[in-house]
């Protein structure tokens, strides 16, 4: 078997771990719908009655807090999909186990990145099909650009993903609520469903550091103007350049101090 044949073997090996827990439980499957679809039921009437209230102008702003809560969901269950699939691991008390196996860190990494998406496509496509019917918003009104979005979305759930693994390494089970937390930490300063302009002037360049931020900004230029803003684009693509590096950094050095603590075996205890 070659290498490359190898490593493959072994992140499927680790997907498959994780797809065999949603084969036959329901309710596993049915909690990654739960969120997003509740999200997008509450906001979609929301904006259903600004619409109605206000008229046309009511009518564009709704369409973009729709978008928001659509894209914010793809960077928050990304972020959640790769940190829970780790806490999975610990929880069954097999990360001892996965690394007396050959698998790599960096094919660790790949495997939960691989099943961060599957768990995403799941969580978000049924919203996106809840907008379209019950609201008549199609998220693919972005045009081609979606798909730069959504790529720079799920980098940024990655990273964050990745710096709060290495926090559950450093810290244990003490960490463990920053699956959940950080990224709802994060959302007020991303500019999800206003512009940067509205935050305070001293906030605004800590904002404009969050690859996030400039996805959004180029959501509404695209909705409110029908423009594509390659600017915002190319600066979120840089960020999440930095931060993947930054956060793979942080984790690859809190897995080497772990495994020569011996805490692999016996963290989340």
């Amino acid at each position: 078997m070659t290498a490359q044949g190898g490593t493959a073997r072994r992140i499927w090996g680790l997907m498959y771990r994780h797809l065999a827990l949603y084969r036959r439980s329901w309710p596993r499957v049915l909690e990654l719908m739960y969120w997003p679809v509740l999200q997008m039921v509450v906001w979609g009437f929301i904006t259903a009655y600004l619409a109605g209230v206000q008229g046309n102008t009511a009518s564009v702003a709704a369409g973009v807090l729709l978008g928001g809560v659509l894209l914010w969901e793809i960077t928050l269950r990304s972020q959640m999909g790769f940190a829970i699939s780790f806490l999975e691991e610990i929880w069954s008390r097999n990360l001892g186990h996965i690394f007396v196996s050959p698998l790599r860190p960096w094919e660790l990494v790949a495997g939960l990145a691989a099943m961060s998406l599957l768990r995403t496509l799941a969580a978000v496509v049924p919203a996106m099909v809840l907008a379209f019917f019950l609201y008549g918003f199609g998220v693919w009104k972005l045009g081609p650009v979606l798909v730069a979005f959504v790529a720079a979305l799920m980098a940024m759930g990655w990273s964050v993903a990745l710096a709060v693994t290495a926090l559950i390494l450093r810290h244990g089970a003490g960490a463990e609520a920053l699956a959940w937390g950080v990224m709802f930490g994060i959302a007020p300063f991303a500019a999800v469903f206003y512009p940067v302009a509205i935050l305070p002037a001293w906030l605004q360049p800590l904002a404009l550091c969050i690859p996030a931020t400039h996805v959004f900004e180029g959501m509404r230029a695209v909705l409110v103007d029908g423009r594509i803003a390659w600017d915002h684009l190319a600066w979120a693509v840089l960020l999440d350049g930095v931060w993947l590096a930054a956060a793979a950094w942080i984790f690859l050095r809190q897995f080497h101090q772990a495994r020569v603590r011996g805490a692999l075996l016996n963290i989340g205890e």
